[in-house]
């Protein structure tokens, strides 16, 4: 299983968008995954898109801004309430373009 597929596959169940990251490109943590937690569904910074924040957490300073411009692309926007109401772009959708950028451009760690 890819990384990108168990994160697909934890979201929801029981993950929520942003734990589903952490859970599949993180350490995974029980401390990283209760942090997430609060981040998603709107709450996290900017109101930003909670699967794009916490892959922005796992990125070096220097990769972020490519990440939030790659996924706006795809997604349509970068915070959750533009996604959810006015692009309907579905929260799954959102997991899954993070998680692409991050099997690309975050290395895995041993």
């Amino acid at each position: 299983m890819t990384r990108v597929e168990k994160a697909k596959a934890v979201f929801h169940n029981p993950y929520s968008c942003s734990q589903a990251i952490i859970a599949a490109f993180g350490d995974g943590s029980e401390s990283a995954l209760a942090e997430m937690k609060a981040c998603s569904g709107g709450r996290a910074p900017e109101g930003r898109c909670g699967a794009l924040w916490a892959a922005l957490t796992l990125l070096p300073e220097g990769q972020r801004a490519d990440c939030e411009a790659g996924f706006a692309a795809k997604a349509g926007a970068v915070q959750c309430r533009e996604l959810k109401k006015e692009k309907r772009t579905p929260c799954e959708r959102c997991v899954e373009i993070a998680a692409d950028y991050l099997e690309t451009h975050l290395p895995v760690s041993k």
